[in-house]
């Protein structure tokens, strides 16, 4: 499998990223390590997370409130949004 990622996703990661850091030296560290793990989880076993509105799924972190919301489509993995879980959570629905 192979990640394309939206390039507004870029920008959700890293205005996060900056957020965790301020509240904790290393807490941004997670964040990102927390991330790549789900990555690695999402291309080893695309089809095991739950549907999430209509052609995405949903990856829900364990240690931070965020989802990464993705589309499979053949051999690739769209990843639209890296969502916080409270926060505008229809924001990404026009990235297709």
């Amino acid at each position: 499998m192979h990640l394309v990622f939206h390039p507004s996703v870029a920008s959700e990661i890293s205005a996060s990223y900056h957020w965790y850091q301020e509240q904790a030296e290393g807490l941004g560290d997670d964040f990102l390590t927390e991330l790549e793990s789900s990555y690695d989880a999402i291309c080893e076993l695309p089809d095991t997370w739950p549907k999430f509105k209509q052609y995405f799924r949903r990856f829900l972190l364990s240690k931070f409130p965020f989802s990464v919301i993705y589309r499979p489509d053949g051999d690739i993995l769209y990843v639209i949004a890296v969502m916080h879980n409270s926060r505008k959570p229809d924001y990404w629905a026009g990235r297709t």
